[in-house]
């Protein structure tokens, strides 16, 4: 900082601390704007301190923004950064100038300022009447310290370590909510059709063999010589009751057992007789 003690603006009002400033927000009406505040910007950049310090180029907002980081305060000290009001206010928003305290002498402080006497960087000693206030940089820093303490004690539990484990195996994936789930939908889609078809009447019993209903048997046919088999009946199951629209067929009348054929009696005599009469002795001579 020392070392830009006798810079002086160029043609125009521009400054390479306003053209860095520029660069820096993206914006290039500061490379020609007032530029004592973004000094004390490019400063505290080069000397990493930014975060304590502040980037400003408007010196209202600097101020209040020692403020918010209780920072502020009336008493000067080397290094704080004092803000002007060259009307004599003492309300921040009439701030119009900043510069740095190098020292304190009694009721006078020794300043470094930029863009004083319209176009220098140069050393000041200035009284304190005109002073709103002070921003003190060390104070944010503190600040930022305890908040830093506070923020590491807010997971005073570290979490253990996970143990990797090896490959799992398929069936882990039944445990987890997607397929808990596919079952539960599969379920209630069972269950529903059970349902549905119950109250349509869809559910039927199936005509297996012994769910038949027995009917007669037919008697077989009886062989040549043999007595007919005797024919068996058994009940058929009582159908269910069908409404009294409906008109119940009769009954199919049992078929009649087949003739038997007529038998021809032979007499013992008669066969006899036939055969004596027929047969001849083999030493009967002719």
């Amino acid at each position: 900082m020392r070392q830009e003690l006798g810079y002086k603006e160029k043609n125009g009002q521009f400054t390479k601390f306003g053209h860095w400033y520029a660069d820096r927000v993206q914006d290039t009406q500061y490379r020609n704007g007032p530029w004592c505040d973004m000094f004390i910007a490019w400063a505290a950049d080069k000397a990493d301190l930014s975060q304590y310090v502040g980037e400003f180029a408007w010196t209202p907002s600097h101020a209040a923004w020692f403020m918010k980081q209780g920072a502020w305060t009336q008493k000067p000290e080397p290094g704080a950064l004092v803000f002007f009001d060259w009307k004599g206010g003492k309300s921040y928003k009439g701030i119009d100038h900043v510069g740095i305290v190098e020292k304190v002498s009694g009721k006078k402080i020794h300043t470094i300022e930029a863009n004083v006497d319209r176009i220098w960087l140069k050393r000041k000693t200035r009284e304190t009447d005109k002073v709103v206030g002070y921003g003190i940089p060390r104070l944010v820093k503190a600040s930022a310290d305890k908040l830093g303490e506070i923020r590491s004690t807010e997971r005073p539990f570290v979490p253990a370590p996970r143990v990797e484990t090896g490959r799992g195996s398929p069936l882990d994936v039944l445990g987890t909510p997607p397929a808990l789930l596919t079952a539960m939908v599969l379920m209630t889609v069972v269950l529903s059709l059970r349902i549905t078809g119950r109250r349509r009447g869809t559910h039927r019993r199936l005509a297996l063999p012994w769910n038949a209903p027995t009917t007669e048997r037919e008697a077989a046919p009886a062989r040549d010589g043999a007595p007919a088999r005797e024919r068996v009946t058994v009940p058929a199951k009582p159908a269910p009751a069908k409404p009294a629209e409906h008109v119940q067929a009769k009954p199919r009348p049992a078929p009649a057992p087949a003739a038997r054929p007529p038998r021809t009696r032979v007499t013992a005599s008669a066969a006899t007789r036939h055969s004596t009469s027929t047969r001849r002795k083999p030493y009967e001579p002719d």
